[in-house]
């Protein structure tokens, strides 16, 4: 991504999705799959599609989904499960972008989703508005990200607190005229980490455009 610490870039992604086989699970987050069910499928970006888990669940869902991601090695990985799927041609389009100067011309979607993007103050604010302007009337932006309460447990994060968002920064990017928050909160799930199970939260905002 143009001027990003380092952690942040196209090469660390890329090396971190190059260590390992699967980086992630290939399951769909479950924070979207509770936001979204039920919404009518229509047209969704998945922005930081990853390995696509997400962008293939929304598929099978009905959606026609534009997956994109900073690293290409994640995009060329997402291509490749989706094939695997077998089932889901011309419901999904993968492409590899610097999220912070991307932006299509016209399109506006119906579902923009972020799941767990965490730039820093002011890029990520950035991003956001960004997202927000891409949303069609009548559809709905979801961003989840950690909370910034995680860096207090000994789950494993980046020391880096501008990294980190709280549910009402969210909202705040956005007027209030023309959206209707439908969820902001924090919301609990336990994980393990080593021996032990430790509770976290994650900073969930889903909001519908209403002009």
């Amino acid at each position: 991504m143009t001027e990003l610490p380092e952690i942040l870039d196209e090469n660390f992604w890329n090396d971190r999705y190059r260590s390992s086989h699967r980086l992630w699970s290939g399951n769909p987050n479950s924070t979207l799959v509770t936001e979204v069910t039920g919404l009518t499928p229509g047209t969704a970006l998945d922005v930081g599609c990853g390995e696509g888990a997400d962008a293939i669940w929304l598929a099978r869902q009905g959606w026609t989904v534009h997956g994109i991601d900073l690293s290409h090695v994640a995009i060329e990985r997402a291509a490749e499960h989706s094939a695997e799927a077998g089932d889901l041609a011309g419901r999904i389009t993968w492409e590899a972008a610097d999220l912070l100067a991307w932006g299509p011309d016209a399109d506006r979607y119906d579902l923009v989703t972020s799941q767990y993007v965490h730039l820093p103050s002011g890029q990520r604010e950035v991003l956001f508005t960004r997202l927000a302007d891409l949303v069609a009337p009548g559809g709905t932006l979801l961003i989840v990200g950690h909370h910034p309460s995680d860096l207090d447990t000994d789950v494993p994060r980046p020391p880096r607190p501008e990294l980190f968002f709280t549910p009402d920064e969210v909202v705040a990017l956005l007027d209030s005229t023309e959206w209707t928050v439908d969820t902001a909160t924090a919301t609990s799930r336990t994980v393990m980490h080593g021996d032990h199970e430790t509770t976290i939260h994650d900073s969930v905002v889903r909001v519908h455009r209403t002009r």
